[in-house]
């Protein structure tokens, strides 16, 4: 029988819009997590679901506020996916590697105090924690060092569109991407059938980590979209089994989605695109 004690440790993370929050989104987090745990070799202890900031600049985008409280409602059943507004509450636009790095930070050292400069030197956790008086003390006459190594893994969650993405010019950093297969490792939900497959054999980067590429086949298939939801809320169609109820409750509340919501950030550049291309210049 396995060893519970000897299976890694996984912990989800999903970045993107959630605008709004959908049931196919929480069903990520599912199938995911029945993969590693499927494999014998995983346990996922936990899921965060972080929204993208207002300064995303997509059309489309309501207030992170509003994202963020409908996130809130539909994990609030939830015993191991939560919710985190660190990202969503920062002024400018973050890159998701920047997300990873402040995540896996606080999964090594799990200060208040984190920030994003010191997400980054991860190796330097054990010394700053050494002079803490703090109560997991007595876990070091293990001989365990409190670095990255005993700490659980984290791994970007996303569908097989978000993979995609990574090959549209000026959205991601090539650096960032290898960083983020090299270093954490994707989780792709990709539908019977996908390319997803040959997306990755063609491209020499995910190729080169495609070992710490998980493909999760979803069976059941699912098409959802937050699009979709917003277009039929648009057109005063019902949403009704397609979001949790409380999200439906919320967004009937404050009438969230329009045709003139639709339109905010139209003929704006998507952030991402705007930071690249303008690098790539310099």
């Amino acid at each position: 029988m396995e060893d519970p004690e000897k299976k890694t440790e996984v912990v989800l993370l999903a970045c993107g819009s959630f605008n709004p929050i959908t049931n196919m989104h929480l069903r990520l987090f599912e199938l995911a997590k029945d993969y590693f745990h499927e494999t014998g070799k995983y346990k996922v202890i936990k899921g965060i679901i972080s929204p993208v900031g207002d300064a995303y600049k997509k059309k489309g985008l309501i207030s992170a506020d509003h994202r963020v409280a409908m996130a809130k409602l539909a994990t609030e059943n939830s015993d191991w996916v939560e919710v985190d507004d660190w990202e969503s509450s920062q002024s400018e636009w973050l890159e998701t590697l920047k997300v990873l790095r402040y995540h896996q930070q606080k999964l090594v050292s799990p200060d208040p105090t984190n920030s994003l400069q010191n997400a980054i030197p991860v190796t330097k956790a054990g010394r700053k924690r050494k002079q803490e008086p703090n109560r997991h003390e007595p876990i070091k006459k293990k001989n365990q060092s409190p670095d990255i190594k005993s700490a659980p893994q984290l791994k970007l969650l996303c569908g097989s569109d978000m993979l995609e993405s990574f090959g549209i010019p000026n959205l991601w950093k090539l650096e960032d991407i290898t960083e983020i297969v090299e270093n954490h490792g994707l989780v792709c939900i990709s539908r019977a059938g996908s390319n997803v497959q040959k997306f990755i054999y063609e491209s020499d980067i995910l190729w080169r980590h495609k070992n710490n590429i998980h493909l999760v086949e979803e069976w059941i298939t699912n098409d959802i979209s937050s699009t979709k939801i917003r277009r039929a809320l648009r057109r005063g169609q019902s949403i009704r089994y397609l979001v949790p109820d409380a999200v439906q409750a919320y967004i009937e509340k404050h009438n969230l989605y329009s045709p003139e919501s639709e339109d905010r950030n139209a003929g704006v550049v998507l952030a991402p695109l705007q930071k690249n291309a303008r690098d790539s210049k310099n």
